[in-house]
């Protein structure tokens, strides 16, 4: 028996798919949930399955974006009525790429290819600095990224958005763990209680907020402005 779960923001979308759980005697549906928030929160509360069910297209948090943050996914099975975002989708590794609408004989075969996997125990999400370079761990790969080029990092919860001008990388860990492992590089500057900047990449600063190259915006938070603003070196 395989466990799964299903995240989409359409309820006929999930209905059918729950009456194709039904149908298939080696599946049981532990959740049904009606947008990637939900989602998200279901697997921090440490909920594990066999198998996820995926739409790409929901508000707040789009199944791509939820698939990057999980730590240790499960054999996802995207579903969607999109058919433009099957290369991004593959590259994050899903078993298959549903089309709506499909038909059972297209679920059962996606569910066939399912391998269920063993979860790995997490990894650390952070490897050691060395000169401006980092280790973050991005899905399943350990990504080097140059933090001379990251404009701004932001916290989500028990994640971070890591920003450059040319990427997003989003990483499970939090703001002030990765606040502690930058500390050797001076110009990283908590700006914020869920940001911290890259002083080498502010434009200007208006209305206590710093203007970035490319067209980014990072607030200064309240109780930030006083150390920051002593911080800048002005004439």
């Amino acid at each position: 028996m395989l466990t799964c779960a299903i995240i989409d923001d359409d309820e006929i979308n999930r209905l059918t798919l729950e009456h194709y759980v039904e149908l298939t005697p080696n599946l049981k549906l532990v959740a049904s949930l009606a947008d990637g928030m939900a989602g998200l929160a279901f697997f921090r509360e440490g909920h594990r399955v066999d198998m996820l069910f995926l739409d790409i297209e929901m508000p707040h948090l789009n199944g791509l974006d939820l698939l990057r943050v999980l730590p240790n996914p499960p054999a996802v099975i995207i579903t969607t009525a999109r058919q433009d975002f099957a290369v991004d989708a593959f590259e994050l590794r899903v078993t298959d790429y549903l089309v709506k609408p499909f038909e059972f004989a297209r679920f059962t075969q996606a569910v066939q290819r399912v391998e269920v996997r063993p979860i790995a125990p997490a990894s650390p999400p952070v490897a050691e600095v060395t000169s401006s370079d980092l280790f973050v761990k991005v899905n399943s790969r350990m990504v080097r990224i140059n933090f001379d080029e990251v404009l701004y990092v932001e916290a989500l919860s028990d994640y971070v958005n890591i920003v450059t001008s040319k990427h997003k990388y989003i990483v499970y860990t939090t703001l002030k763990a990765l606040e502690h492992r930058l500390a050797a590089l001076s110009n990283f500057v908590r700006v914020h209680r869920s940001y911290l900047l890259n002083t080498q990449h502010i434009e200007s600063i208006e209305d206590n907020t710093a203007n970035l190259h490319g067209g980014h915006f990072v607030p200064i938070g309240k109780s930030y402005q006083e150390g920051f603003y002593k911080s800048l070196q002005r004439i």
